[in-house]
């Protein structure tokens, strides 16, 4: 039992580490001697855990994927009564806060821009669909301006919201989130104008800030 939990804590240390150099890095430049320093282990013990750069980037994939699901599942379960709109608004202030604080999310988004590494998951798809997915729903639920069809205004949301690694380096403040709030506030009425947009600015905003208070 306490070998498998070293191995566990091991190979946990293994794939943080490759997060990080990944992140930074990039895959191709990412090197196993790095990685290793950065968890504290030799080459060899993490050849035990993993045969490469590859499979601790599918690891470092897998992690980020299983986050984002997570993150997808809470914000669904809060904002349900608020409708898709709401869902999509409350997600992007989610997805804000895991790209400042999960490194394995970083580096997945990184990895999925890279043409050098061809991996399991591609969460810049995986958020596309998401998108889509809420804004359908919108459209069913007669929510959406009129003239604006599901996908046109997913390209928009997708092309405004993939560069979120950006806002604040990577740290989920105020000034972040000020200024997500602000594309929300230009974006949102063109897409579902009305009361119905106001009022779901209004909840995210003061939610997103509400969250961070208590942080």
């Amino acid at each position: 039992m306490v070998k498998q939990e070293r191995a566990a804590r091991t190979r946990e240390s293994l794939v943080h580490a490759a997060a990080e150099v990944f992140a930074e890095e990039g895959f191709t430049a990412a090197s196993i001697a790095e990685i290793s320093r950065r968890a504290g282990v030799t080459s060899g013990a993490l050849h035990f855990h993993f045969d490469g750069k590859t499979s601790l980037a599918l690891a470092v994939e897998e992690r980020a994927g299983r986050a984002l699901r997570e993150a997808a599942a809470v914000q669904g379960e809060r904002d349900r009564a608020g409708g898709p709109l709401r869902v999509l608004v409350g997600s992007t202030y989610t997805m804000l806060s895991l790209l400042a604080e999960d490194v394995a999310v970083r580096a997945a988004f990184a990895l999925c821009a890279d043409t050098t590494h061809s991996g399991r998951m591609d969460l810049r798809r995986q958020w596309r669909a998401w998108v889509e997915e809420l804004l359908v729903g919108a459209e069913r639920a007669g929510l959406l301006a009129e003239g604006v069809s599901p996908q046109d205004a997913t390209d928009l949301v997708v092309a405004l919201t993939v560069g979120l690694d950006g806002l604040g380096g990577f740290e989920a403040d105020q000034e972040a989130r000020q200024l997500l709030h602000r594309i929300w506030t230009v974006v949102l009425p063109g897409i579902a104008g009305g009361e119905a947009a106001a009022a779901v600015l209004v909840e995210a905003f003061v939610e997103a800030f509400d969250e961070e208070e208590t942080d």
